[in-house]
């Protein structure tokens, strides 16, 4: 717990005012340096490459007599562990060969996040290697020698394959704690998005506009939360910044701006304050997944993301809920109070109990430390390199061209991020159809009304059961047996599940009638969220096996296009179904979403030709 809050933001906080009361090991006067580290930090600088496992210890004529350090009991006793163990580390290494580079190193068969994994695999070959060291089973714990580079620099690593430090060795515990506030974090922040819908009929009435304007409080709020992603995702990969910064100075705006929003009696300032709202509470969005990646191996990264997009899915759905029956016997201003007193405790959960989980800010901070214990300048982390390189030019590349050069010039980009959009936009248009149906034609109330969104969080349950299902039973065993295989069999859900989406938007256009039970249209939005959420999941796996190095930058562009289409969904939607009808309109977005269906078979079936032209995709 002491560690939770010290690497937390309150923690960092404390620190800055007096380190000791918080102490990180190295500032402990009990810390013992690693040996690998005191040898090379008394050894003279001889350039030689560090990365191979068979390379001889340094001899004593690179070590000064006086500082070379004589083998302890305990490192006899390791060596003695690694000659037991060499037969079952022969065959992991032969599964990283196999699988098209060799890891020559035992010391880099570390845990390292999928986010790390991402950015290392340049080829097909590379990604491979990765999901081979995922797949290998924690084995003893094994001292991590550091990499001497030519000119000197010693890069600072994690000392054992089990450090604790590292955010991949973090006990299950700990991990479920980040996991929860993530998630928690996400729901509360989508939530602010719907929880607005039952407040529109007050706000028409009391600054007398019109539904499209009046609707603004919505739209603006999604169209901020997908701009936001490009800003604040490049920042939280800059290790000198990390991932707390962006969500806690942005969450802190975000609740403080509830206050204004809660209270304001102008229009032009509610909708002003709601986009404001939107582009501070973004990080949740840009960053909250790549926080799980740095806790999660890529194999398992599928059942925590499931669980992401549960609550991000499952938060709009809620809010109506949350906010019919409070409106309907208060006034509109009460959906915001409720925003500030669901996010107000969240934001201090965070504050005191999220710890820092990007390992290029960790190892970045360890540097600094052995730095000012040792008093050696050449020790250094791979981060705080990468970081001196890097240039406002390429941090804006990277946040505002990448993403959508993406988009322009690769077709299964294109495709992807228009099909996403696309049932994204079909989902925001239920909160314009739901009260033209249950309000119009079941003479549901606010309260009630909101209760019909529960058909949006039971399908998602559905589809996470059978998701998950699917990646035990089949995926994993497939991975550990075969390889990773082509990414297109992320594809495999999608196949079955993409008739969903047009067949529960007819069955609910269709049957939104007063003849027929409320329950049949239910049932229809639960199909069609089964076939939403499971397509996003496919895609979402598919997208970063093709792609790997782009993988934040197709994220956030994939976010920018979903969000602004959602945005225009939320205006168009209002007048097509009342001049169509609710069957024609939806018949008309279902209609879309076939077309739609057509790609993804088209993808799954010459994807591999696509990706051979790609000029991004790993080869």
């Amino acid at each position: 717990m002491r560690a939770l809050i010290r690497d937390a933001p309150i923690g960092q906080a404390i620190r800055f005012f007096n380190p000791r009361l918080l102490p990180y090991p190295e500032e402990r006067d009990d810390f013992e340096l690693p040996p690998a580290y005191v040898q090379m930090h008394g050894r003279k600088h001889t350039p030689r490459t560090s990365t191979s496992a068979s390379s001889e210890p340094p001899s004593d004529e690179d070590v000064p007599v006086e500082e070379v350090c004589p083998e302890t009991e305990k490192e006899a006793e390791e060596k003695e562990s690694l000659a037991d163990d060499s037969e079952s580390t022969s065959d992991d290494l032969e599964k990283i060969r196999t699988a098209g580079t060799t890891y020559t190193a035992r010391s880099q068969m570390s845990r390292v996040g999928t986010r790390e994994a991402l950015s290392r695999a340049h080829t097909r070959a590379d990604l491979e290697q990765q999901f081979s060291l995922a797949t290998i089973e924690k084995g003893p714990s094994r001292p991590i020698e550091p990499e001497v580079r030519d000119d000197g620099t010693i890069l600072v690593d994690w000392y054992a394959t089990d450090d604790a430090e590292n955010p991949q060795n973090w006990s299950f515990g700990k991990k479920l704690v980040v996991l929860t506030q993530i998630l928690i974090y996400t729901m509360a922040v989508y939530m602010g998005s719907a929880i607005y819908s039952p407040s529109i009929p007050g706000v028409m009435e009391q600054f007398g506009v019109n539904l499209q304007l009046a609707s603004m409080g919505l739209s603006m709020y999604v169209l901020a939360y997908g701009i936001g992603p490009l800003l604040f995702s490049p920042l939280s990969e800059i290790p000198v910044i990390g991932r707390n910064p962006p969500y806690i100075i942005s969450y802190a705006i975000f609740v403080v701006l509830l206050v204004p929003s809660s209270l304001v009696n102008s229009f032009p300032g509610l909708i002003v304050l709601r986009f404001l709202q939107g582009f501070f509470g973004s990080p949740c969005l840009a960053t909250g997944g790549a926080t799980l990646q740095d806790l999660y191996s890529i194999i398992k990264l599928p059942y925590v993301l499931s669980l992401w997009a549960f609550a991000a899915t499952c938060g709009p759905a809620l809010g109506p809920i949350i906010s019919g029956f409070s409106v309907a016997a208060k006034n509109w201003h009460w959906s915001q109070w409720e925003m500030l007193w669901m996010n107000g405790p969240v934001f201090l959960s965070l504050f005191v109990f999220l710890p820092e989980t990007s390992s290029n800010t960790i190892l970045l901070r360890r540097a600094a430390r052995l730095r000012a214990l040792t008093g050696d300048a050449r020790l250094k982390s791979q981060s705080e390199i990468d970081q001196s390189n890097l240039t406002p030019r390429e941090i804006a590349i990277e946040a505002l061209w990448r993403p959508f050069q993406l988009v322009l010039l690769d077709p299964s980009i294109a495709f992807t991020a228009v099909y996403t959009a696309l049932i994204y936009g079909i989902f925001y248009s239920f909160f314009e159809a739901f009260p033209l149906v249950y309000e119009a034609l079941y003479h549901f109330n606010l309260g009630e009304m909101g209760l019909t969104f529960l058909s949006v969080t039971a399908g998602v349950i559905i589809a996470i059961a059978a998701y998950w299902s699917y990646i035990f039973r089949i995926v994993e065993p497939e991975i550990r047996r075969n390889g990773l295989g082509a990414p297109e069999r992320r594809l495999i859900p999608a196949l079955i599940v993409t008739w969903f989406v047009p067949a529960g938007l007819f069955l609910f256009g269709w049957t939104s009638n007063a003849d027929i039970h409320w329950i049949v249209s239910c049932v229809g939005i639960a199909i069609t969220t089964i076939g939403i959420f499971l397509i996003i999941q496919c895609i979402f796996l598919y997208l970063p096996l093709v792609y790997p190095q782009y993988a934040a930058s197709l994220f956030a562009g994939n976010d920018f296009m979903r969000s602004a289409l959602a945005t225009g969904a939320i205006h168009f939607s209002s007048p097509m179904f009342r001049n169509l009808g609710i069957g024609k309109g939806i018949s008309l977005l279902a209609g879309l979403t076939v077309g739609c269906s057509a790609g993804v078979y088209v993808l799954f079936f010459f994807g591999a030709k696509l990706r051979a032209r790609s000029r991004f995709a790993a080869q």
